[in-house]
């Protein structure tokens, strides 16, 4: 219901900025630039899903393989306990709980690729489990949120970009972009545990998260004390190097098995496709109602207001001219990424300006996106309280984004 709201909120503001740039602004080309944008993201949606199409074939390809190989139920096993806390209402050795890490894994070394087909089929097999087809359950919503909060240990394409853009150092962003991306993580687990009554002081809850904590201290340690070039070159081939490398061990673990490894690929893809055509109707939905809130001028009014406000409370507004990044993030990430290589073009990718897009861009997913993708592929309608707790992790992992490149950068 949240999700119709805002659908809707978007059109019927949409028109009211452009109405009124219209009468008393006299922008004569508002209402084209919304025509317009709405069969240009109509399209880009159907392109959208036409490409899962083929990535969602690739890895649920993969993912059929690992799971007759006994990977999946082997990783289940290993987080299984964690996962049990968290996730309740699944029963142990669940094959969504194989799919639940292997789709975060994916997001955590940058691999968006991977991810999105990967977090699919752990949403339909969620679906198997729920008891009202129409209402998302909590564990597709413990799962989600923890997917929008976006925690990257390797941000390899904010580095690329940075790089393609004359950076001096493309790494710079590392460190901050996994600080404020655990931030965003822990939070949006945290409103989601609240909400569930879930308790996170658990003695199992708690000797996961710190062990994750440790090993991303440990990661920033390691990619500290590496020299700027080298830190680049290892964070960008890590995360392949780990992809081919689960690959290979489904591949091993099935021929072990003595399993037809081309059969279970081609068994496994053929729900690729079902399941991106399913896809497209949300997907489009939610990409045209973001495209008129941006052709509108909504987004200029919106970071318009924040640094009034900002400037009238005397606190330092460097951040401001970073916050377009910010804002759109959790609409669209080829917006995001677009504002995110408009502002380091304009201010430099060096600048305080750039540096701060650039972490904003690394640190959280864009949560409608993944929600309208994810829910849309189990035809779920009702949200609760899905998009709230999204939400809270994009907040505050842009307030620690803020921060850290003031502590890093300012």
């Amino acid at each position: 219901m949240a999700l119709n709201y805002i659908w809707i909120g978007f059109f019927i503001i949409a028109f009211a900025v452009a109405l009124f740039r219209l009468i008393f602004l006299g922008d004569v080309e508002v209402f084209p630039k919304i025509g317009l944008s709405t069969f240009d993201m109509a399209k880009n949606g159907f392109e959208i899903s036409i490409y899962l199409t083929g990535v969602m074939a690739l890895w649920l390809g993969f993912m059929r393989i690992g799971e007759r190989g006994g990977v999946i139920t082997a990783l289940s096993r290993v987080v299984g306990p964690f996962f049990q806390k968290l996730f309740p209402e699944i029963p142990k050795d669940h094959p969504s709980i194989g799919s639940m890490i292997m789709n975060i894994t994916a997001n955590m070394i940058g691999l968006d690729n991977a991810a999105t087909p990967l977090g699919l089929k752990a949403m339909e097999e969620l679906q198997e489990l729920n008891p009202q087809k129409d209402t998302a359950s909590n564990a597709q919503i413990m799962f989600l949120v923890l997917n929008t909060s976006g925690l990257t240990i390797l941000p390899i394409n904010v580095m690329v970009f940075r790089a393609q853009l004359g950076a001096a150092d493309p790494s710079d962003v590392f460190i901050p972009i996994l600080i404020a991306t655990f931030c965003s993580s822990v939070a949006g687990l945290i409103a989601v545990a609240i909400v569930q009554k879930i308790n996170l002081f658990n003695k199992i809850v708690l000797l996961y998260l710190g062990s994750i904590t440790a090993l991303i201290a440990l990661v920033i340690w390691y990619f500290y004390h590496l020299p700027a070039e080298q830190a680049r070159i290892v964070s960008s081939n890590a995360s392949y190097i780990i992809l081919l490398s689960i690959i290979i061990i489904f591949i091993t673990s099935a021929l072990r098995k003595r399993i037809n490894v081309y059969e279970a690929f081609i068994e496994g893809a053929k729900n690729g496709f079902e399941v991106a055509i399913k896809i497209i109707p949300y997907l489009v939905a939610m990409l045209v109602a973001i495209g008129v809130f941006r052709a509108s001028g909504c987004l200029e009014i919106v970071n318009g207001g924040l640094a009034y406000i900002v400037e009238l409370m005397g606190i330092n507004s460097d951040f401001i001219p970073s916050m377009p990044t910010a804002l759109i993030r959790p609409l669209s990430g080829s917006g995001a990424r677009a504002m995110m290589i408009e502002t380091m073009k304009t201010y430099g990718a060096d600048s305080f300006v750039g540096r701060l897009s650039s972490i904003m861009q690394g640190t959280t997913e864009t949560t409608f996106y993944v929600i309208a993708v994810y829910f849309g592929s189990v035809s779920i309608r009702k949200t609760r309280y899905a998009i709230t707790c999204g939400l809270i992790a994009d907040v505050v992992g842009v307030l620690a984004a803020i921060w850290v490149a003031y502590v890093f950068f300012g």
